[in-house]
């Protein structure tokens, strides 16, 4: 789940449409044809405004240019007076043109951002995106200016998401799934053939969630905090118990084993400050209350028993996962919160995009080359097999990162601590040992970690993008807070169109022969 090279999450794109202020009621969307001059009507502070014309010419760009500003939310306009035409305000376009100079000189001010042409290399021709969510730089991220690989060492998942939303750290923070949508997301996922795996199941809960919730239109501050930690838990808890091998024990026997090995404190304060309901007699501990996420998460994804230290490893992953600048799936996520969708729309856009092979795969493929490493007795054959098929090494490099995936660090130093990730440790370590005997600059990125976490505890290859997809659920919601902030369907690229010229007959219509 981070990006190729051999990774899935897409570089950051940050910054864009930064600094510009609001825009004033009935200020046009998308812009219109331009007069072809003047002045125009007065705004609101007094001062004229200016044409298309003139405004082009004070930022020095072409006409097109300035409706790509307008599009992506750089700068505001109004309908000309008789409805022909666009008016801008000259200081708003002052403001972008001081910002455009300041950013070619590489000193655009804090919490301002630089206007550039749609082809602006390195952001894909969408420009930046202004956020104060994640920042990557060298061979470090931060959530908030918070170190993140700090965060997950101190503060489990549920803490880190609900502080990264509200700002306010809570200690011992659970999640619990709301009784309606998560009977809805159960009922849906259970419909689906019984070989779908995690992450079918997870894609149709969420809609299914929200068809429960009368309440998922307010976005409001609050209720969307509400919904997000609801609906966090419901992603959790409407994924089926893993499977028990036969012999293994259930009922009673499987409620006390939880409960040996569940961490003191697991089920001391629900999110919303009470102590959860003890579980009723006889029902086996799968966590639908106050255990936290990650013990409730490792019940769907493994019969083995969970014990602290992959918990622990577990935990932290969820947390390091919650965000990393705009992937491909969060950019998705804020396209539909730009167009004002409800959280569980959001959600339900970010895990379209991960279902591509080029973001979510990821961690499953590293998941089948540990275990293909452990048949052949090393990483040698395994290699020459993923090289000679003209793919990369899985698990191996990252474009944001010059060294080591600051994520894989992290959790690699807790696997470490883990006697049951012994082995596949170790065919992680001889993997990338192998691939850097002739590509040094290759490191391990979260995907090989996430398949050492897999591999094992007996998880199915498609477990890490299921943690990947929970984990990164905190920051997808608070990618969402961020754009109902912002002008509402300001994240409209322009196209370059490249068809036939405008003139061309209608089509004709064809006869099959019989």
């Amino acid at each position: 789940m981070t990006e190729q090279v051999g990774t899935a999450d897409d570089g950051p794109h940050h910054d864009a449409a930064a600094g510009v202020r609001r825009r004033a009621a009935g200020a046009g969307r998308d812009g219109g044809t331009a007069p072809e001059g003047g002045t125009g009507s007065t705004g609101s502070t007094g001062s004229s405004r200016i044409g298309t014309r003139e405004a082009a010419r004070r930022l020095g760009v072409k006409p097109a240019t300035l409706y790509a500003y307008v599009s992506r939310g750089l700068l505001g306009s109004s309908r000309a007076p008789g409805g022909r035409g666009s008016t801008f305000d000259p200081d708003e376009v002052a403001a972008l043109a001081r910002r455009g100079r300041a950013g070619a000189a590489g000193t655009a001010a804090p919490g301002q951002s630089v206007p550039e042409p749609p082809s602006t290399a390195g952001s894909g021709g969408l420009g930046r995106v202004r956020t104060g969510i994640t920042l990557i730089e060298q061979d470090r991220y931060s959530f908030r200016g918070v170190d993140a690989v700090q965060l997950a060492a101190v503060h489990g998942y549920e803490e880190a998401a609900l502080w990264l939303w509200t700002g306010v750290l809570l200690p011992h923070t659970r999640f619990t799934a709301p009784p309606g949508p998560l009977a809805a997301a159960r009922a849906a996922a259970a419909a689906l053939p019984p070989a779908s795996g995690p992450m079918d199941r997870l894609r149709v809960a969420v809609p299914a969630a929200a068809s429960a919730d009368p309440l998922r239109f307010d976005l409001s501050a609050d209720a969307v905090r509400a919904t997000a930690r609801g609906l966090v838990a419901v992603l959790v808890d409407a994924l089926p118990p893993a499977a028990h091998p036969v012999g293994a024990p259930s009922g009673g026997a499987a409620r006390e084993d939880s409960a040996r090995t569940s961490p003191p404190g697991a089920a001391d304060i629900t999110d919303e400050g009470k102590a959860p309901a003890a579980p009723a007699a006889g029902a086996a501990s799968t966590g639908t209350g106050g255990d936290r996420l990650a013990l409730r998460l490792w019940t769907r994804l493994t019969p083995a028993p969970a014990d602290e230290a992959g918990l622990r490893v577990l935990d932290a992953a969820l947390t390091l996962l919650i965000d990393h600048d705009l992937a491909a799936s969060t950019l998705a996520a804020r396209v539909a919160a730009s167009a004002r969708a409800h959280p569980y729309a959001v959600v339900s856009a970010g895990l379209g995009a991960l279902d591509g092979p080029l973001h979510g795969q990821a961690s499953a493929l590293a998941h089948r080359a540990l275990t293909a490493v452990a048949e052949h007795g090393g990483a040698g054959p395994v290699v020459a097999e993923v090289l000679r098929s003209g793919q990369r090494v899985p698990g191996l490099g990252h474009r944001l990162y010059r060294g080591e995936d600051p994520r894989a660090t992290a959790l690699f130093a807790l696997l470490e601590r883990d006697s049951a990730a012994a082995g596949a440790l170790a065919a992680a370590r001889d993997l990338a040992a192998t691939a850097a005997a002739r590509h040094p600059d290759l490191h391990a990125n979260v995907d090989l970690a996430l398949a050492v976490l897999s591999v094992a505890h007996g998880m199915p290859a498609d477990a890490g993008e299921a943690v990947f997809a929970v984990g990164r659920t905190a920051g997808w919601i608070a990618h969402a807070m961020e754009e109902y902030g912002e002008r509402p369907l300001r994240m409209r690229p322009v196209g370059a169109y490249d068809g036939p010229p405008p003139g061309q007959p209608l089509p004709r219509p064809e006869f099959t022969p019989r």
